[in-house]
C-alpha cells in the first residue's frame, strides 16, 4: 500500500485541521446566489456562494460551471484564495474568444485530447474541431466551459453546501452524437472537502469524459510559483505520448522517470528535465494511471504540500486516471483577482478523468455511454493544513 507523507506528518496535518476548525466560529453551512453579469451574447450569469462554516469558501459561476474561488485557511488560521481565476465575467469569456485555458471550468463532452479530432463510437467515425493542431482538446470550439448553466437546486444539509448545475448538450453538438444531459454538484462538506459528483446520461450511443480544470496554487492566488510544493502521486504508471500529446496506447512505468511521484517530491526538482515526455509538454502534461479500482468508490489519486503555507490538498476520484499539469502555457498574458500576472508554472491543475484519446484505443478504459447507462464519477479536493 502507498503511504502519503508517512505516518507521523499525516498525524500531524491532522491534529492541525482540527485546531483550525476548533479556532473557527462552528457556523452553519450557508449558501446563496446572485447575479455576475451578462455573456456578449446576452445570456445572465450567477455566482453561487458555498460557506461549509469552518473557515473555506468556494465560489462556482454558472458559465462553465466555473470554479471561480476557493478559500481555506494556512497554517495560522488566515483564510486565502487558492485557485487562479478572474473577478469579473469578462475575465473568463474574454479568455474563451482567444481559445481558453479552460480556468476553474467543466470540461466536456471530451476532456483531453482526440487524435485529429476524430473518434469512432459504434464503428461509425465522428468529428470535432480541432482546436489544439493537429487534435482536439476539451470538446471542439465551443465545449460546456463556454456554456452557461442551469441551477438545478442550492440548499444544505448536515455535510455541507451544495449546488448542483444542469447542462443539455443536443445531439451533435460539436459533432458528438446523442442528446446528453449533464449534472454536476458541487458539495462543499463540513470535512473541508470540495466534491464534484458528474451524472450525465444520453439518448443515444456516445464517448464521454468529464473533468474540472482548476489551476491550483495553495501558497495562494497570484503568489508565484508552485515549484517549492511538493507533489505524491498514487500511480505506478502512465500514458506515453507522442510529440502532439496524443498517447500511444502503453501504460509504461513511472520508476525511473521524472513522473514517479510515488514518494513525496519537489515538484520544482525535475520540472525541467530533458526526459522527451517533458520536453514534448514544456513541463509536466501527462496522464498517469490511479492506482486501484475505478468506477467504484473513490481513492486517493494524489496529494499536495505548500510548505510555505502549510496547506495539503488531497485529491480523490473513482475516475481512472489523473492528468496533472503544470500550467506551462501560462504566459502572462492574463492577470489575475491579485492583480498578477499569471506565468509558466504559477498553478498546477488535477484532472481526474479517462485517458486522453480513450476511443482510439481499445484497451484503454472505454468512454462509451449508451442510452439506458449512467455516467456516474465523483473527484473531491479535501484541504487541510500542517
Amino acid at each position: 500500500m502507498t503511504r502519503f507523507f508517512g505516518p507521523k506528518t499525516a498525524l500531524l496535518a491532522t491534529v492541525a485541521a482540527l485546531s483550525v476548525s476548533a479556532g473557527v466560529a462552528q457556523a452553519r453551512p450557508t449558501v446563496a446566489s446572485q447575479p455576475w453579469g451578462s455573456t456578449p451574447d446576452g445570456k445572465p450569469v450567477r455566482i453561487v456562494t458555498l460557506k461549509n462554516g469552518l473557515g473555506t469558501t468556494a465560489r462556482v459561476i454558472t458559465y462553465g460551471g466555473i470554479i471561480q474561488s476557493v478559500e481555506t485557511p494556512d497554517r495560522a488560521g488566515h483564510p486565502q484564495d487558492i485557485v487562479l481565476g478572474f473577478d469579473n465575467l469578462k475575465g473568463y469569456t474574454v479568455d474563451s474568444a482567444k481559445g481558453g485555458l479552460f480556468f476553474g471550468a467543466i470540461i466536456g463532452r471530451y476532456a483531453n485530447r482526440l487524435a485529429g479530432g476524430n473518434f469512432p463510437v459504434e464503428g461509425k467515425v465522428y468529428h470535432t474541431d480541432v482546436t489544439a493542431p493537429p487534435n482536439a482538446l476539451h470538446g471542439g470550439k465551443k465545449g460546456f466551459d463556454k456554456n452557461v448553466w442551469t441551477i438545478e437546486k442550492t440548499g444544505t444539509n448536515a455535510s455541507g453546501a451544495y449546488l448542483t448545475l444542469k447542462l443539455v448538450s443536443p445531439d451533435g453538438d460539436q459533432g458528438f452524437p446523442g442528446k446528453l444531459t449533464t449534472h454536476v454538484t458541487y458539495t462543499l462538506g463540513t470535512d473541508n472537502a470540495l466534491s464534484l459528483h458528474y451524472v450525465a446520461t444520453t439518448d443515444a450511443p456516445t464517448v464521454l469524459n468529464l473533468t474540472n480544470h482548476s489551476y491550483w496554487n495553495l501558497n495562494g492566488e497570484g503568489s508565484g510559483s508552485i515549484e517549492p510544493e511538493v507533489l505524491q502521486i498514487n500511480a505506478d504508471g502512465f500514458t506515453p505520448t507522442d510529440a502532439t500529446s496524443i498517447p500511444t496506447g502503453q501504460i509504461a512505468p513511472v520508476a525511473g522517470t521524472p513522473l514517479d511521484f510515488s514518494k513525496p517530491t519537489v515538484i520544482g526538482d525535475r520540472l525541467r528535465s530533458n526526459d522527451p515526455q517533458m520536453m514534448y509538454a514544456r513541463g509536466y502534461d501527462m496522464n498517469w494511471v490511479v492506482n486501484g479500482p475505478y468506477g467504484q468508490a473513490p481513492r486517493l489519486a494524489g496529494k499536495v504540500y505548500d510548505p510555505r503555507s502549510g496547506r495539503t490538498m488531497e485529491i480523490l476520484t473513482n475516475q481512472p486516471g489523473l492528468q496533472v499539469y503544470t500550467s506551462n502555457s501560462l504566459d502572462g498574458g492574463y492577470a489575475g483577482v491579485s492583480g498578477h500576472a499569471y506565468r509558466q508554472g504559477d498553478a498546477i491543475a488535477f484532472e481526474a478523468e479517462h485517458y486522453p484519446d480513450s476511443p482510439n484505443h481499445p484497451s484503454f478504459p472505454t468512454t462509451e455511454l449508451k442510452p439506458g447507462q449512467t455516467f456516474d464519477y465523483t473527484t473531491t479536493f479535501k484541504f487541510s493544513n500542517q
